[in-house]
């Protein structure tokens, strides 16, 4: 479900300028998820205030960063106001967790069935994340399991997101 103003517990989706946001956009076609212009995710907090994950660590910063961009802020229909609750308190816990742009590649490398021991492990650990694995972890440890297609926990890009939240439904 899309939001045009955003409360506690959305989901932000916006495009990085640059070549980092190209750097992302790239990784995330090699997951096969396509281009579109939705390379960072984030999780909006009470207070105006947001959680996302940055190369310095994830950190909670000012929602009104984000005003001057085009976002598109996203969440489950069926989202109750404890749930928001418990994913807002839950996000917390994730403050200076380490950015890691190895996780694209090990998603890749379980997308392309690259044997490689440990990689599960790697890809579910709440030690590293990248942005939208970031917004999934606080999700589900809020009591929300977003994806029901049995992939391993962990395994999201921001388009993921997108495709699961706002993407009109297949036909």
């Amino acid at each position: 479900m899309i939001h045009t103003e955003p409360v506690p517990g959305d989901i932000g989706l916006t495009q990085i300028p640059g070549p980092v946001g190209k750097f992302i956009e790239f990784g995330q076609w090699i997951n096969g998820n396509g281009f579109k212009n939705y390379e960072h995710a984030f999780l909006v907090l009470p207070d105006e205030q947001l959680i996302e994950a940055e190369p310095g660590g994830a950190r909670i910063a000012p929602l009104s960063e984000y005003e001057q961009r085009n976002v598109v802020y996203v969440c489950p229909a069926t989202l109750t106001e404890n749930q928001r609750e418990a994913i807002c308190a839950a996000a917390h816990r994730y403050v200076g967790v380490p950015y890691s742009f190895a996780d694209y590649l090990a998603i890749a490398v379980h997308r392309f069935h690259i044997p490689a021991p440990g990689l599960r492990r790697y890809v579910a650990s709440s030690r590293h994340m990248i942005c939208s694995q970031l917004v999934d972890r606080t999700y589900l440890d809020g009591g929300v399991h977003l994806f029901a297609d049995g992939r391993w926990p962990g395994y999201v890009t921001p388009l993921a997101l997108y495709d699961l939240l706002a993407s009109p439904p297949q036909a």
